[in-house]
């Protein structure tokens, strides 16, 4: 999709990109042009469920005289990754980044140990918004390959693509720019794991602020402070997220949460009840492939942790 002036709206509208936040004001690249826009008062009555802009949305601006500009509308978006937040009025959504073409979720194999349970509800996000997933396990370097490919390699059985980096070693960057050229990738994932280093290490220059894990605490720290996109010299944009400590779903029924993870997905039809929980009833299908070892024991807890409310 071209992010270059269209003929919808008045003469003095154009259509340009989100890429981010500057002084609480909103930079909207229109071409190739940084335009310094606020958003119209309309747009920010009635009580909001969720962000209205987020980096990666498309919006219609109307330009004003000294080069700055309105955005007068936001398009609708094709996908967002989302999480539920705390609000003082509320369960809040918060789009992390929106309209990408892929999220690269980067776990460290060390330093921070690998979360997971994060993990798998990133994935149930991507499942959700049909938004495809690229798994980056990082820091490979830490604890080799064949460890790395234990912790790892059941995403890899269940049709995720994982890539394993070092940007050490220089492990798995060519094949980590090559997903990325041509296309809006979101780099997710917990504090301290690398994702501004690997950007770095991805297209040298971009400047990204990189700090080591806290040898204090064995977490890592807020390095990227503020969503931002950049664009990547061979084409396409890179959407740096801020690591997170915590990743609940928004909008998520629990009778829902099988249809998203692939491996009991393909065995809901078989069970008993069509209402099925999948804990205890009898003539359940996925607690049978659990007991027969198809189903990884890890991944059938984040299941039920998930379903049943409990999201550590």
């Amino acid at each position: 999709m071209s992010d270059q002036a269209s003929s919808a709206g008045p003469a003095d509208w154009c259509r340009g990109r989100l890429v981010g936040y500057r002084s609480g004001l909103f930079v909207v690249l229109v071409g190739e042009r940084k335009v310094f826009c606020r958003l119209r008062g309309r747009l920010k009555r009635g009580r909001a469920e969720g962000d209205l802009l987020s980096v990666g949305d498309v919006v219609q601006v109307r330009l004003l005289p000294e080069g700055t500009g309105i955005i007068e509308q936001v398009e609708p978006r094709t996908s967002a990754l989302v999480r539920r937040a705390p609000s003082a009025r509320g369960e809040y959504q918060q789009v992390l980044a929106a309209n990408l073409d892929q999220a690269l979720l980067v776990f460290a194999c060390a330093d921070p140990e690998p979360h997971l349970r994060m993990l798998d509800r990133f994935l149930v996000i991507c499942e959700k918004q049909n938004l495809p997933p690229i798994i980056v396990a990082n820091k490979v370097d830490l604890v080799g390959r064949k460890v790395a490919k234990q912790i790892f390699g059941t995403y890899a059985g269940l049709g995720y693509e994982v890539l394993y980096t070092s940007t050490v070693a220089g492990t798995g960057i060519q094949e980590l720019r090559a997903r990325m050229v041509g296309k809006i990738s979101g780099v997710a994932g917990p504090s301290g794991v690398g994702k501004s280093s690997l950007i770095n290490a991805v297209q040298p220059g971009l400047g990204l602020a990189v700090r080591e894990t806290s040898v204090w605490s064995g977490r890592g720290r807020h390095t990227t402070v503020a969503r931002q996109m950049y664009p990547l010299s061979e084409g396409g944009f890179v959407v740096d997220l801020p690591g997170l400590r915590s990743l609940s779903l928004w909008d998520t029924q629990p009778e829902e949460l099988d249809g998203y993870f692939p491996e009991l997905r393909q065995r809901v039809a078989q069970c008993q009840f069509n209402d099925c929980t999948h804990q205890n009833e009898p003539g359940c299908a996925v607690v049978a492939a659990v007991e027969r070892g198809e189903i990884d024991p890890q991944r059938y807890e984040s299941y039920l942790r998930l379903r049943f409310g409990d999201e550590d």
